[in-house]
């Protein structure tokens, strides 16, 4: 299994982080995860928010999709994804509070899901950056996942 490589991910994320514990959350596991991109983008409808989210993807990054229609997995899981995916590009797409437009859930190459629960778009952040990191240790093998 291939390790995890922070620079080849991106998030883009609609709205903007308003918390302040929110923000120190997202800084403090981005600083174990050098070279992951956080795009911010600006809250409008579904449509408007779809335009901007394809706009703001590169080429050849593999389009991934958080919804609460996504593929729910456990982080072991999860890390086993990212590892099998490590020599991509991927876009890691949160979603403003309507939820994502019908049509990129169409070009999405994955949909996945952090929980059967909804959270807020800046909870969801703190819990992605959070997960990629314990899928980062899970691969390399290091002791911050207990399971």
């Amino acid at each position: 299994m291939a390790l995890l490589q922070p620079a080849r991910i991106r998030i883009l994320a609609i709205g903007k982080l308003k918390r302040a514990w929110v923000a120190e959350g997202v800084a403090f596991y981005r600083k174990r995860l050098p070279g992951l991109e956080v795009v911010e983008l600006k809250d409008s409808t579904p449509a408007k928010e779809a335009e901007a989210i394809r706009a703001a993807r590169k080429p050849a990054e593999r389009l991934v999709l958080l919804s609460e229609e996504g593929q729910q997995l456990n982080s072991v899981a999860l890390a086993d994804l990212l590892g099998s995916w490590a020599s991509e590009r991927l876009a890691l797409v949160i979603g403003g509070a309507d939820g994502h437009d019908q049509s990129l859930k169409q070009q999405a190459d994955a949909l996945l899901s952090l929980s059967a629960l909804t959270f807020p778009h800046e909870l969801a952040r703190l819990m992605l950056v959070e997960q990629l990191y314990r899928a980062s240790t899970i691969l390399q093998g290091g002791p911050y996942h207990r399971s």
